[in-house]
């Protein structure tokens, strides 16, 4: 059986099928504690539909021929396809920061989200109804008829749209006042409006070199009288949350290690940090700027250099060590390692490496290091879905654990134990990091921070992940550990009063310290220090340098 249908009639068909099949999450959320016996629940679930289906009507519209409809329709469907399955099986919001998420990941992180559930939603909500336009022949019109019609859709559907505003005007504007986030799970409108906004500031930021920030850096007077050389460790983790954070209080003990280096040592843990975005995108360049989410706007972030580029034309030697997707741009410029060029094939597998790669060769350059230097390490951390591929087998210690990439065929407990696994591990190699550091200590001054870049849901909500809008995100997307370790040598000749820190790190914390703080322990002066913003400055004694 073959049908026949112009070029209009298709796209009708196709707009309201992403409407009333694709957009499910979408009507889902809007109509969210309303309820069905309610006459006014129906009217704006109806209204809803049809905008959204008038919505993808004036988009597609002006693109379909009869040439290019079903290869437009394909990708359409396609895209709205995998978009809804991400939006139902981990409450994703489509936005144009989880976009530019998608774009930079890895490939080897990617394939972890591919599993046998996504095909089939795609042959459900993608597959049926191209098989359909495939048993569909296109009635071409002639030039001036099929020009009118294509007008009249695009009136109508405009007309339509407006009327369904009006109609629903209340609860509507109410809707979209204390809910903006909704509009990013219209799919594939939300890829196409993200894309664009997205393509729009990268063109931007090519077309101009990022602006320099903190051109008056120079060594402060404690910086020249160094005796010794000084290496502070700056590591950032990936995806670990407070709420499973041992230090912080956490119902199970995920940082034995630490927890028994923090009696011993100089080891100060911030047990809930406020982290500057809920993705990688947008923290790892936030945390690296003069103002972070207090005053937050991304286009002067990523239009400016960061505290990276800063510190280096002060005089501080700076590499950056990855195991991730890369630097954000953070460190453009400046000495950049990745750990699969490092590691040994034991620690890699699939194009990943665990995080201990990143400790390669460590023991043999310690000794090496001179004056002043900065080494960031940027973890694999617990990046999901696949939290059981973030540990090796000794670290299992949690069971059962979900060994799936697939979260939705695994329990809440099998998820969770697999995380806490992955952050023992985190708390294995901070150990093992200031064990090293530790060994140098006669002849070398060190301090090590580790923060996380952002959280992670693990079910709670029926969320999972993270990159949710940072308003509508919860607090285990936005809060995260950090802790500071320092030698003894530097304690005593920075004149760190550790009672004094300790006090300080009860208290509220964000990302948006960290750049005044590493200026204040590696001693660089210039006018964007802010000592308000430097967690030890309180506790270092004026006249220490």
């Amino acid at each position: 059986m073959t049908l026949q249908l112009p070029v209009d009639g298709v796209l009708l068909l196709v707009a309201v099928w992403i409407a009333l099949a694709v957009n499910q999450p979408f009507l889902r959320a809007a109509l969210q504690g309303r309820s069905w016996r309610d006459g006014s629940a129906w009217g704006l679930g109806l209204a809803l539909v049809v905008a959204v289906a008038a919505i993808h009507v004036l988009l597609l519209a002006p693109l379909a021929t009869r040439w290019t409809l079903k290869p437009l329709v394909a990708v359409s469907l396609t895209v709205a396809a995998g978009v809804s399955f991400y939006e139902r099986q981990y409450g994703i919001h489509l936005d144009p920061a989880m976009l530019r998420n998608v774009l930079h990941t890895d490939w080897h992180e990617a394939r972890e989200l591919l599993g046998p559930a996504l095909w089939l939603h795609l042959l459900v909500y993608a597959g049926l109804p191209l098989l359909l336009l495939w048993r569909t022949r296109i009635v071409v019109w002639p030039w001036w008829p099929a020009l009118r019609m294509r007008l009249a859709l695009l009136v109508g559907a405009a007309a339509v749209l407006v009327a369904c505003v009006l109609v629903a005007f209340q609860p509507l504007s109410s809707l979209m006042r204390n809910h903006r986030e909704l509009r990013y799970l219209v799919a594939p409108a939300n890829v196409l409006w993200s894309l664009a906004v997205v393509a729009r500031a990268d063109a931007q930021a090519a077309q101009a070199p990022r602006r320099p920030i903190g051109l008056d850096a120079r060594p402060g007077p404690g910086f020249a009288a160094r005796q010794r050389p000084l290496l502070v460790v700056l590591v950032v983790g990936e995806t670990v949350r407070s709420a499973n954070w041992g230090l912080a209080g956490y119902a199970r003990q995920t940082t034995p290690e630490l927890a028994a280096l923090a009696q011993t040592t100089a080891l100060v843990d911030f047990a809930r940090v406020q982290a500057c975005g809920t993705d990688t995108e947008t923290s790892l360049p936030c945390m690296f700027a003069p103002v972070g989410r207090r005053d937050y706007d991304e286009a002067r972030i990523r239009g400016s250099e960061s505290l990276l580029q800063l510190l280096a034309r002060a005089g501080v030697g700076v590499t950056w060590r990855d195991n991730q997707s890369g630097c954000k741009g953070v460190c453009e410029g400046l000495p950049e390692q990745r750990v699969q060029d490092l590691a040994p094939p034991i620690l890699c597998s699939e194009g990943r490496c665990l995080d201990e790669a990143l400790l390669q060769g460590l023991p043999r350059t310690l000794p090496m290091v001179r004056g002043t230097q900065l080494l960031v390490l940027h973890m694999l951390g617990n990046h999901g879905p696949a939290y059981f591929r973030r540990y090796p087998p000794a670290f299992a210690r949690f069971q059962p654990t979900c060994n799936d990439d697939e979260l939705h065929r695994c329990t809440t407990e099998q998820i969770v134990n697999a995380y806490d696994n992955a952050v023992l591990y985190t708390d294995h190699l901070l150990a093992q990091l200031i064990g090293l550091l530790q060994a140098q200590a006669q002849t070398l001054d060190s301090a090590l921070i580790y923060v996380s870049d952002h959280g992670e849901s693990l079910g709670e909500h029926n969320l999972f992940l993270h990159g949710l809008p940072y308003a509508l995100a919860p607090d285990v997307q936005k809060q995260v550990p950090m802790v500071m370790w320092f030698s003894p040598r530097l304690v005593t000749a920075e004149h760190l009063d550790l009672a004094c820190l300790r006090t300080r790190a009860r208290a509220p914390a964000a990302h948006d310290h960290l750049f005044h703080t590493l200026l204040g322990l590696l001693d660089v002066q210039t006018a964007l220090y802010d000592p308000a913003w430097d967690l030890g400055a309180p506790c270092r004694r004026p006249d220490a340098r």
